[in-house]
């Protein structure tokens, strides 16, 4: 049976996701330590979530751009800017 039109790859969705959280960190300044350190987390949980590896239930995205001191509409200008990238492109930081 082939796939519905509106189907989603979570997958993909959480490296969007991800790449998305790591340009607005890249933004604002701060290393993947000294937002652990804001999010009360370990580093390597930012980078877990940075990278696509762990998927995050949406209050984590909220704790995320609250120590990011981002809004939601700066997450969905990201996502966009993601969702025209090709999936295998690695994550640059974006001066």
């Amino acid at each position: 049976m082939p796939k519905a039109a509106y189907a989603v790859d979570a997958a993909q969705t959480q490296l969007h996701l991800g790449r998305a959280l790591a340009a607005l960190r890249a933004h604002s300044g701060l290393t993947q330590e000294q937002l652990a350190g804001r999010l009360g987390v370990d580093p390597t949980y930012v980078s877990q979530v940075e990278r696509g590896r762990r998927g995050v239930r949406w209050y984590t995205v909220v704790r995320f751009l609250t120590a990011l001191e981002a809004t939601q509409h700066q997450l969905a200008d990201e996502l966009e800017t993601e969702d025209r990238k090709p999936t295998d492109e690695p994550l640059r930081r974006r001066d």
